[in-house]
């Protein structure tokens, strides 16, 4: 059983990482279920003792990956969001950053989809979305407080936020929507802040690169 306090060495940490990757091709391919863990172990070229050093079950290894991809995506927004533009500009850039890093990680959106995810594993992608609410939540009070936004319920507009992004993103993922991946982040970009400002001034200001009202 793996130690959680153990520390990995620098090829541990390759090693785990080869596992995670071979386990994503994999259950992208063939899905959770008929992936099994000698399936992984080849693809990844280690012996399958080996797997059992960083990982109790295959369960934890979709766990992981559900995980490492979330903490990607939260740091992809970060990156995109400039601290000294308003609230409503850093929900934007987020969106638009969102769209893009779904884009590019595809095939791992496509296994947590809950449409596709073995039936276990609901409660925990339910759980990394609302840490993604909490996260657009906490921007929209602060664009809310600043008085850029219509005077709805915080929550409600953090999850429309959430899910105009996920749905644009599912959209494209699965071929309904043949668009340039920037092109597809400017609009969501520009739709969520349409949708949730206060008025059409406060619209104009935050689509362009000197928004800094509020």
């Amino acid at each position: 059983m793996p130690d959680p306090d153990r520390r990995l060495t620098n090829q541990g940490i390759e090693r785990k990482q080869q596992l995670l990757d071979a386990a994503a091709a994999l259950f992208a391919e063939r899905g959770y279920a008929e992936t099994r863990i000698v399936d992984i172990c080849r693809d990844a070229g280690v012996a399958k003792g080996l797997f059992y050093w960083y990982f109790d079950t295959k369960e934890a290894v979709f766990r992981d990956l559900a995980t490492d991809l979330r903490l990607r995506l939260r740091r992809e927004q970060q990156r995109a969001m400039d601290p000294g533009r308003t609230a409503l500009v850093r929900i934007r850039q987020a969106s638009e950053a969102s769209v893009r890093f779904m884009a590019a990680h595809s095939k791992s959106f496509s296994l947590l989809a809950v449409e596709n995810v073995d039936r276990q594993f609901v409660d925990d992608i339910r759980a990394g979305t609302e840490v993604h609410a909490d996260d657009t939540e906490r921007l929209v009070r602060e664009a809310h407080a600043a008085g850029l936004l219509r005077d709805e319920d915080p929550r409600l507009l953090a999850y429309s936020v959430l899910s105009t992004v996920g749905w644009f993103a599912h959209f494209h993922r699965t071929g309904r929507l043949d668009l340039d991946v920037d092109e597809l982040a400017a609009f969501v970009g520009r739709h969520v802040v349409c949708s949730i400002a206060a008025s059409e001034e406060i619209v104009r200001a935050s689509l362009t690169a000197t928004a800094t009202i509020g």
